[in-house]
């Protein structure tokens, strides 16, 4: 098991204990919910510098390629959920960033079955940065950064369903391949 595989891990480790202190008191518990916000920081950059270390050290294995993907949708829609829950995200926006993340993968795992890699996009990676900071806002919830926290949201929304559509244009011979 090599160093990126074991923050992989760490980072799915984590997500019970972000979603325990974010939920705790029903939300409004402000330490709890600064050290959710913590918890889900360091477990958004265990994902950055998974990555990094892999590729730059050549440690790219299948269980990463399975794993740090799904640890970072399972993160990423797990704190989306709670901020249902928190009635801080209405849940249809939520079903859309969830319905694009299982459109996108169940696209991958076609293209897979056939030999096609499908590398993530650069409307994806804004899409999961704006994603990112919309949560780390809503959670510390703090009344000077409403304004901001609610842009990235619509932004992050704005972008899922962009790289949805560009994941879509660009690879859509992955579907309709062999049904002729």
């Amino acid at each position: 098991m090599n160093l990126p595989n074991k923050l992989t891990i760490l980072r799915v480790i984590m997500i019970p204990f972000f979603v325990w202190f974010l939920l705790a008191q029903g939300g409004e518990n402000t330490t709890y919910r600064f050290i959710s916000a913590a918890i889900f920081i360091v477990a958004s950059l265990t994902d950055m510098l998974d990555g990094k270390i892999a590729r730059k050290y050549n440690l790219v294995t299948n269980f990463g390629k399975f794993m740090d993907p799904l640890a970072d949708k399972l993160l990423v829609c797990s704190a989306l959920i709670c901020l249902v829950e928190l009635k801080q995200l209405p849940a249809w926006m939520v079903i859309i960033i969830i319905s694009r993340e299982f459109i996108i993968s169940g696209f991958r795992l076609v293209a897979s079955d056939n030999g096609i890699v499908i590398a993530a996009s650069m409307w994806g990676k804004f899409k999961t940065t704006f994603q990112m900071i919309a949560v780390i806002l809503l959670i510390v919830k703090i009344p000077a950064l409403d304004l901001a926290a609610q842009l990235c949201v619509w932004v992050a929304l704005a972008l899922t369903v962009i790289s949805l559509i560009d994941y879509i244009a660009k690879n859509h011979k992955v579907l309709t391949e062999g049904s002729m």
